[in-house]
């Protein structure tokens, strides 16, 4: 019978985990929200990368081989 009382305690962990995962979800949900309706939008794809979004990078010469 003590298996039926640690079951329970760590069911009971699990969903206060998942709950408070739904909360913070929720919460980045409506500061994207904002930020999107105020303009203010601190990440843009082409910061990501720190180049161009308008095709691929050419390729560097020290990582190909020479063709002769």
């Amino acid at each position: 019978m003590g298996m039926r009382s640690g079951t329970t305690f760590k069911k009971r962990q699990k969903e206060l985990a998942r709950m408070e995962k739904q909360r913070d979800k929720a919460a980045r949900r409506v500061q994207r929200k904002a930020e999107k309706l105020s303009g203010d939008s601190p990440h843009t794809p082409s910061d990501d990368l720190g180049e161009p979004l308008d095709g691929p990078a050419p390729p560097d010469e020290v990582s190909m081989p020479a063709v002769e």
